[in-house]
């Protein structure tokens, strides 16, 4: 079983991009479909809201920082779950005080590459467009999912500029 002391996701930044195998890990997430890209904020403040009360109800600790794990490419809309690694499986879906549904689901196991963020959320693009330039430019074949793993908490943040994100992908 993964703890939070092994988990491989709490680590010191990674300032070059590195590969490494993982195992799958249970995760507690709220899923969205086609979801309108302008709303992705009212979706992070709403799951986040109800994720850690769900936590609670089901017996289950988180053991790393909250993600958002994407599906596929983003467009006008974006398909993706945002949720938090946990210690166990949920065994069931949770109604949240809030209508939403948090549910099973996992960080896959296989090859990952990784590479830490550090700066406001708008530069988040430019860096996964170095960060998988980069990995196409070594040869590596990009797969899905990907996701973002936000280490820093922004309500925590004084300065913008060090909140730290993690990039991951799952490679082929």
């Amino acid at each position: 079983m993964t703890t939070e002391d092994t988990f491989y996701m709490n680590c010191p930044p990674i300032t070059a991009p590195e590969t490494l195998e993982v195992t799958a890990v249970p995760t507690a997430v709220v899923s969205f479909e086609d979801f309108p890209m302008a709303d992705m904020t009212t979706a992070f403040d709403t799951t986040f809201a109800a994720l850690f009360p769900a936590l609670v109800q089901a017996g289950v600790n988180p053991i790393g920082a909250p993600f958002s794990l994407h599906h596929r490419l983003p467009t006008d809309t974006v398909t993706f779950e945002l949720g938090i690694p946990i210690d166990a499986p949920l065994k069931e879906e949770i109604t949240a005080d809030n209508g939403l549904v948090v549910g099973p689901s996992i960080l896959p196991a296989g090859k990952l590459a990784r590479v830490s963020y550090l700066g406001e959320y708008h530069g988040l693009g430019p860096a996964w467009n170095t960060f998988l330039q980069g990995l196409g430019e070594s040869g590596e074949q990009l797969a899905f999912p990907f996701w973002e793993v936000y280490v820093t908490d922004p309500s925590q943040a004084i300065e913008p500029a060090v909140m730290r994100t993690d990039l991951y992908t799952l490679l082929g």
